[in-house]
């Protein structure tokens, strides 16, 4: 129970807007009792011509208004009869849409506020948490998890107030009308109660089983997607095909196991309702006719007892919606309660600018047991450009990945200016700093609106000039709309030398003292990288550039050269001066020259 009232949390903000439904509830409520109660005058006064006899004291107010219902002709009764029951179920017609309208939209403003603060929060977590998620998993956060907690809310909360009522209602009648009957209700109403808290447990593990599926179905999908061409390079369709019918299939069993619960409550609840049923039906005609009860207003009481059966089964199927929500639940507060590991301290402040040197102090850095970098030591001068060099899996990106706070170093420090990066807001270190990786990275947008993606509101002719330096200015005017040319999902639409000159270009216009190249130009031909290398030799005037390049002929001008291997610095210097020294790099290079 605590579950779900953390899960009602979402309703906080729309208190009000759920009174106002809760209100229409409790009067939709009392019209269906009123509109039940209309079978005593009918069958009594209006059918049969009798008076109303109803077997228990009652107050003077409601004995007055049966005397005088008594004493009203049958006919005249007909006529007020047939104009109040139509302006009873206009009434409660209009009650019940106000209740819907009202908790529908009570529904979609919760899904609404889940979807935004789960995608607030994924761009709030480090990613450290994306690198241990599934991308078709978290989608299945936003889209499948959130919609079940909107049915929970919508549907749910109407029917546990709604049917709730409807039960207080109909017992209420029933406890009136003839209490001595009442405890032959009360048995089955508590066995009812024991299975459909036994069965809304096994259905919350279900449930999270269910929604787990759903998860890895949203995964296999979302990795086969991005993985197409992949897929059908390799002929691999038929074992894709039937990865997903597995995880399918398993969906689809839990599913049923999960159906099969609920749609047993139904029957059982209709077999203990007609076992009291029968039993009072048995018990009070014997008191109709002995004339103790009119036939009206036993009418009422077994109306009024088969008329609590109804709620009780949707009450059962409301429990199984809330235990779904409720699992659900537990699956959006793990995301919401997730903590990221790269957090700005409270009294961080603003990184103003870089003028003197970027300095790697003592870093260290792993992955679990795995110790990525050990002892890193680096003074990197402003202006100058930084190459790391070395074989594949040695920590290269991940050192990189520490500057912009992607990451934070289990020991040592690394500070700008002799302050630590820690100490400053992350918005202003990243401000500083320009990437390019080498997986390129572009949105379904127009090619001016990937350029721009780091300076909002760039003039046209920055986001050309940029697009000229980067040698992508060219290929662009040719496209169909030229710069407003829409590249399709992750830039598919355009060739992968052509998406890293676009990627290049949007650093360029970010115009930042930093540049983090990542294998920058390792997706251009020979002569496109020439001309990159060129644009880019220029911006490094007045610029920091930390490069890791592959192609170890893209960094002779570099100022300085790290080589790494195996999580530590073996060999600093430029170009020259590591050919000279004939140790890793003169191996590698001369590795690569032989490749030629």
């Amino acid at each position: 129970m605590r579950d779900y009232f953390k899960l009602l949390r979402f309703i906080r903000p729309y208190l009000g807007l759920f009174s106002i439904a809760t209100v229409c509830m409790v009067f939709s409520a009392i019209f269906d009792g009123v509109s039940l109660a209309m079978i005593v005058p009918l069958a009594d006064k209006v059918l049969t011509n009798k008076k109303i006899i109803i077997p228990v004291k009652l107050p003077d107010f409601l004995s007055r208004f049966i005397d005088k219902i008594n004493n009203i002709p049958a006919e005249v009764l007909l006529g007020y009869m047939a104009v109040g029951i139509v302006l009873l179920f206009i009434i409660k017609g209009l009650f019940n849409f106000l209740q819907d309208y009202f908790m529908s939209d009570v529904g979609q403003r919760i899904v609404r506020d889940i979807k935004a603060k789960l995608y607030a929060k994924f761009q709030e977590l480090s990613i450290d948490y994306f690198t241990h998620k599934r991308g078709g998993e978290m989608i299945s956060r936003i889209t499948n998890d959130a919609k079940v907690v909107e049915n929970a809310v919508s549907y749910g909360s109407t029917d546990l107030v709604y049917q709730g009522l409807q039960v207080v209602i109909f017992f209420s009648l029933t406890m009136f009308i003839y209490p001595k009957f009442v405890i032959f209700i009360l048995p089955p109403l508590t066995i009812l109660g024991f299975l459909i808290s036994k069965v809304g447990k096994k259905l919350r593990k279900l449930s999270k089983s269910s929604q787990e599926k759903a998860a890895d179905i949203n995964s296999v999908l979302y990795e086969t997607i991005i993985g197409a061409r992949i897929v059908k390079a390799f002929n691999m369709e038929d074992y894709e095909v039937r990865k997903f019918n597995k995880v399918n299939n398993d969906s689809y069993r839990i599913s049923m196991k999960s159906i099969k619960r609920v749609l047993l409550l139904s029957p059982a609840t209709e077999i203990l309702g007609c076992l009291a049923g029968v039993t009072v039906f048995f018990l009070g005609g014997k008191e109709v006719i002995a004339g103790k009860i009119s036939f009206g207003v036993f009418g009422l009481f077994i109306g009024a007892l088969l008329s609590t059966i109804r709620p009780f089964k949707k009450l059962s199927q409301v429990n199984s919606l809330n235990q779904q929500a409720v699992a659900a639940g537990d699956r959006i507060y793990e995301v919401l309660d997730a903590k990221p590991s790269v957090a700005e301290f409270h009294s961080a402040r603003e990184l103003k600018g870089f003028k003197n040197h970027i300095v790697f102090s003592d870093v260290w850095f792993n992955y679990a047991d795995n110790s990525v970098l050990k002892g890193i030591n680096l003074d990197v001068p402003y202006g100058s450009m930084l190459a790391v060099v070395g074989p594949s899996g040695i920590g290269k990106t991940t050192l990189l990945d520490l500057l912009p706070r992607f990451y934070d170093p289990k020991r040592g420090k690394i500070l700008i200016d002799g302050a630590d990066i820690k100490e400053v807001t992350l918005k202003s270190l990243r401000r500083q700093i320009g990437i390019v990786t080498q997986e390129t990275i572009l949105f379904n947008d127009s090619i001016r609106a990937n350029i721009a993606y780091g300076k909002s509101g760039a003039a046209n002719q920055e986001i050309e000039e940029a697009a000229r330096q980067a040698n992508a200015h060219d290929f662009i005017i040719h496209l169909p709309q030229g710069y407003d040319t829409v590249i399709g999902d992750r830039g598919m639409r355009i060739s992968g030398g052509e998406r890293q000159r676009i990627a290049i270009a949007r650093a360029l216009l970010k115009n930042p003292p930093i540049l983090i190249l990542d294998e920058a130009t390792s997706q251009l031909d020979s002569q496109s990288e020439r001309i990159v290398q060129g644009a880019l030799d220029r911006l490094m005037q007045g610029r920091t550039v930390f490069v890791i390049a592959h192609r170890l002929s893209t960094i002779r001008n570099a100022h300085r050269i790290v080589v790494m291997d195996k999580g530590v610095i073996v060999e600093e210097g430029t170009h020259s001066e590591l050919l000279n020294k004939g140790g890793l790099y003169k191996k590698l290079y001369s590795m690569q020259e032989l490749q030629k």
